[in-house]
C-alpha cells in the first residue's frame, strides 16, 4: 500500500514567474504555506530570470530561457517527477493567492471521491470577489458560483491528476501562450477523464485583460488553428475556424490586434504543429452534451 493510499493523495504546486512580481509571489507562497493538512511540494520556476530569495521549503528552479507557459509547466511537472513524484499537480499564477486555508484539502477530496476526475478548474475572483466572464469555462460565462462538469479549464489555477499527464502527454510547448489548456483538456476528455469546475476553489487574482500580453492576438489566432488541426475530425476543422473568425470580428478588436490575429491565423494554416490525433466522435458528442460542442 502506497503512502497516498494511507494518507491521501500528495500534491505538488507549480508556479511560473518572470521575476517581476516578487511581492505577489511571496503573498501566493504564504497562502500555500497556510493550507491545512499535509504540506505540498512547491516548485517555483524562473522563466529565463534569476529568482529572488525564496522560503527554504520552496524549490527554486531557474530555467535558462523563457519556455512559454506550456513549456514552463512541463518543466515543473518533470521536476516533480524527478524529485519523488506526486499524485496531483496544482498550477497557480504567481500574482494570485488562495484566500481559503482548506483549498488543498478540497482538491484532494475531489480527486479521491471521483476516480474518473482528471482535472479540477478553480474559480478566479478579483479583489472584490467577482469573476470575469472570460474566466468561467462555459459558453456565455454563465453563473460563476455554479459548479459542474466542463470541457476546458483556466490556466491560472487548476489541478491535474498526474496519471492524466502520464497518459495524454505534456502541455503543447509550441503553443507558448494561449489555448494550451484547451489542447490538454480535449486530449483528457478523449481519454475518458472528467473535468470539473469548482466554484468553492478560489484563486484571488487582479482583474486584468487578456490582451495585455503583446503576443495575445497573434498567438490566439495561430493556436486556434493548431488546436483544430491537431484534434478535430476533418469535417469540423473549417466549421470551428470559421466560427472563431466570425466571433473575433464581432468583438471589434483594435485594427492592430485584428491584423495580428489574422497573421497568426494564417501562420497556423501554413505551419504544422504535430501530432494530429483527431478526437473520437463520441468525445464530440460528449462535449456537445456538456454544452460546448467543439465548433466554438
Amino acid at each position: 500500500m502506497t503512502a497516498s493510499e494511507t494518507s491521501g493523495p500528495t500534491v505538488g504546486v507549480v508556479v511560473l514567474t518572470m521575476g517581476d512580481r516578487e511581492d505577489e509571489l511571496r503573498t501566493l507562497l504564504d497562502s500555500v504555506n497556510a493550507q491545512e493538512g499535509a504540506p505540498a511540494t512547491v516548485v517555483v520556476l524562473g522563466q529565463g530570470v534569476k529568482l529572488p530569495a525564496l522560503p527554504t521549503w520552496v524549490a527554486a528552479v531557474e530555467l535558462p530561457e523563457n519556455l512559454g507557459i506550456p513549456g514552463g509547466r512541463n518543466a515543473g511537472v518533470q521536476w516533480l517527477r524527478e524529485h519523488g513524484g506526486v499524485d496531483i499537480v496544482l498550477v497557480l499564477d504567481d500574482d494570485g493567492l488562495l484566500p481559503r486555508t482548506d483549498t488543498l484539502q478540497l482538491v484532494c477530496g475531489a480527486f479521491t471521491k471521483n476516480p474518473s476526475l482528471g482535472i479540477v478548474a478553480f474559480r478566479i475572483v478579483d479583489e472584490q470577489g467577482l469573476t470575469q466572464r472570460r474566466h468561467v469555462p462555459r459558453l456565455g460565462g454563465s453563473d460563476p458560483t455554479v459548479s459542474g462538469p466542463v470541457t476546458t479549464f483556466l490556466g491560472g489555477a487548476h489541478a491535474i491528476r498526474m496519471t492524466v499527464i502520464d497518459e495524454v502527454g505534456d502541455f503543447p510547448a509550441p503553443f507558448f501562450y494561449a489555448h494550451e489548456e484547451t489542447d490538454f483538456a480535449w486530449r483528457a476528455l478523449d481519454a475518458g477523464w472528467d473535468i470539473d469546475y469548482r466554484a468553492d476553489l478560489l484563486l484571488r487574482h487582479p482583474r486584468t485583460a487578456a490582451s495585455r500580453h503583446a503576443v495575445y492576438y497573434r498567438n490566439t489566432g495561430r493556436n486556434r488553428v493548431w488546436l483544430a488541426k491537431r484534434h478535430l475530425p476533418a469535417i469540423l476543422v473549417p466549421i470551428y475556424l470559421a466560427t472563431w473568425a466570425a466571433y473575433t470580428i464581432t468583438q471589434r478588436p483594435p485594427l492592430s490586434g485584428l491584423r495580428s490575429w489574422w497573421a497568426g491565423f494564417f501562420e497556423g494554416v501554413r505551419v504544422s504543429c504535430p501530432p494530429r490525433q483527431p478526437m473520437r466522435w463520441r468525445t464530440v458528442w460528449r462535449m456537445t452534451r456538456l454544452g460546448r460542442p467543439p465548433i466554438i
